[in-house]
């Protein structure tokens, strides 16, 4: 008697089971997706090879290249910014191209010098959540979602690199530029030009004191790896004799 009890309560729990599957799809619970399909590491992955990808082709088309690097608070009235114009607009008469961040700033003047030159002007910009103001001189631009691949393409192809004075991602770009040079990950002879003897003096003359001297941390010859000038024509006279880049 009790298993025939059991029994039919085992039967009539499987038939409440079944009944409670055959709902409306109305009446389905929603969960939320925890995470965004665009997010996930295997995307990321495909997002950062296109953006290697469209900027490798983009620039593989442009010869003689020379890219800026600064500050991006500086206005036409300011020094360096007049210092950059010119030195653009020297780079376009003789026909080179001019890479910038594309922003306000050192890479405006460069832009806009190097297009009063009849050169070519390029921006490679970066992608926020706010607009990025991309500045009028710029002709030719990729944006980049990733810092990363966008420094990447700041120093791909260039045969020379100009350091006007800058704040934290100027020096940034620097260091990152000299340890590449330095560990001939690029070709050791591109010339390093940094534009402001003022500016770039101390840090000069702190590397000459701590890091050679006192520390040890790098070699005599690591100290030829840059050049500091004061003017456009001593930063062309360097540049000039620089020579297209052969491991690309």
């Amino acid at each position: 008697m009790v298993e025939l009890k059991n029994r039919n309560s085992m039967a009539k729990n499987r038939r409440k089971n079944r009944k409670s599957l055959l709902v409306p799809a109305k009446e389905l619970p929603v969960f939320a997706h925890p995470h965004d399909w665009r997010h996930s590491f295997h995307w990321r992955i495909f997002r950062i090879m296109a953006e290697f990808v469209d900027g490798f082709q983009f620039l593989a088309d442009f010869k003689k290249t020379v890219t800026f690097f600064g500050s991006a608070r500086f206005n036409e009235k300011n020094k360096w910014y007049k210092i950059a114009q010119e030195l653009g607009r020297i780079l376009g008469k003789a026909r080179y191209t001019v890479i910038t961040g594309g922003g306000p700033g050192i890479m405006e003047a460069g832009n806009r010098g190097v297009v009063e030159g009849k050169g070519e002007s390029v921006g490679i910009n970066i992608q926020l959540p706010y607009e990025q103001r991309i500045n009028p001189y710029v002709k030719k631009s990729r944006g980049f979602y990733y810092f990363f691949t966008r420094k990447v393409m700041l120093s791909f192809s260039a045969q020379a690199y100009v350091f006007f004075p800058g704040g934290y991602g100027t020096l940034d770009e620097l260091l990152e530029i000299l340890t590449l040079v330095q560990t001939k990950k690029i070709y050791e002879r591109i010339p390093i030009i940094l534009v402001g003897k003022d500016f770039w003096g101390d840090l000069d003359e702190w590397m000459k004191k701590k890091l050679l001297d006192q520390y040890q941390t790098i070699d005599r010859e690591d100290l030829n790896l840059y050049h500091i000038v004061d003017t456009p024509k001593e930063a062309f006279a360097i540049i000039k004799k620089s020579k297209p880049r052969k491991e690309f």
